[in-house]
């Protein structure tokens, strides 16, 4: 690796903390700036690089993996925008991302209606006892 690259690498490295995530591997979560609460782009790490905002978890995939080519994003596996991960990180087509994105949401959902009281149904309790 590059005396840049592995300078970018160290200074990513030092904002971040290791906390489990979903996957084998921890995430590594930055701890410096984002991109905010609302917006399009909400979440996501941020950092200075060379006079200029770039995103945390794009440098660090360029940084080990080399130049993201057109037509190609960086999925989280986690799901967790603020993971640096490079282990949690794929290139991805857009449709494959926004699949990904709305499965995730999806799940989320299930799992928020997992403990609703059915009114249809005249029970309470989850949904597995409702369907017994």
């Amino acid at each position: 690796m590059s005396g840049r690259r592995e300078r970018i690498r160290e200074k990513i490295l030092a904002r971040v903390v290791e906390r489990p995530g979903p996957l084998e591997t921890p995430c590594k979560i930055w701890t410096g700036p984002t991109s905010g609460e609302t917006g399009r782009g909400a979440g996501y790490p941020r950092m200075n690089l060379d006079g200029g905002t770039v995103a945390v978890h794009l440098t660090m995939w360029i940084v080990e993996n080399g130049p993201i080519p057109p037509r190609k994003q960086i999925d989280h596996k986690c799901r967790n925008r603020l993971c640096v991960e490079e282990a949690h990180l794929e290139m991805v087509t857009h449709k494959e991302n926004m699949r990904r994105r709305d499965a995730s949401r999806l799940a989320i959902r299930c799992d928020d209606t997992s403990n609703v009281v059915s009114t249809r149904a005249g029970a309470t309790g989850n949904i597995q006892a409702i369907a017994a």
